[in-house]
């Protein structure tokens, strides 16, 4: 797959196939890529713990909130929650500061995920003191964002956001899921000039 395809498909995915299992060692290899991203001052101060067993991803599950567009949406059903978690912290004892470490490291893992037929979904809505608590976390580690995994069972597509400037994603009667990108002609502020100019 070329990269734009990746970049493409790399979609927020919120609905998946629980039935499909993803292993711990495919969760080692998308660590792996987060490995290599760049790192503010080279600190690499993130961790991460990984979960696949279905008990322990129940009890993650039940701290996260989903989809604040979807007002009437609660979250995956059961048959569509996420078969894997990544869950991104800061290791105190390193750092203070991640920087934008998180967001480069993330979208690592989530294009390899992509590479490999996964999707997945960052999310920053979670009862952090809960979910502490339930992984056992030692007081240096602090949670940043928790990464949903799973073979996607929804259909995202991108369109281009009205002149109204709404960019709120949304769903149609058959639970396709849009998401509005602003336009490039939107993004480039500064225009080239016209041939001759």
């Amino acid at each position: 797959m070329v990269f734009k395809d990746l970049a493409r498909n790399n979609r927020s995915y919120r609905r998946f196939n629980e039935s499909f299992v993803i292993d711990r060692f495919t969760l080692t290899e998308l660590i792996d890529l987060a490995r290599l991203a760049a790192s503010g001052r080279n600190s690499q101060p993130l961790k991460y713990f990984l979960s696949c067993e279905k008990s322990i991803n129940g009890q993650i599950f039940s701290t996260l909130a989903w989809a604040g567009y979807l007002k009437e949406w609660p979250g995956p059903q059961i048959g569509e929650r996420p078969t894997a978690y990544i869950v991104v912290l800061l290791d105190h004892r390193i750092s203070d500061n991640y920087f934008c470490d998180d967001g480069i490291a993330m979208q690592n893992i989530l294009l390899g995920a992509v590479e490999k037929g996964l999707g997945g979904c960052i999310i920053q809505s979670i009862n952090k003191p809960r979910l502490s608590a339930i992984l056992q976390l030692p007081d240096h580690l602090k949670i940043i964002d928790v990464i949903a995994l799973g073979k996607p069972v929804e259909t995202v597509e991108i369109t281009t956001a009205g002149s109204d400037g709404d960019i709120r994603y949304y769903r149609d009667d058959n639970g396709v899921h849009y998401v509005p990108k602003r336009s490039l002609e939107e993004l480039i502020i500064n225009k080239l000039p016209a041939a001759g100019d």
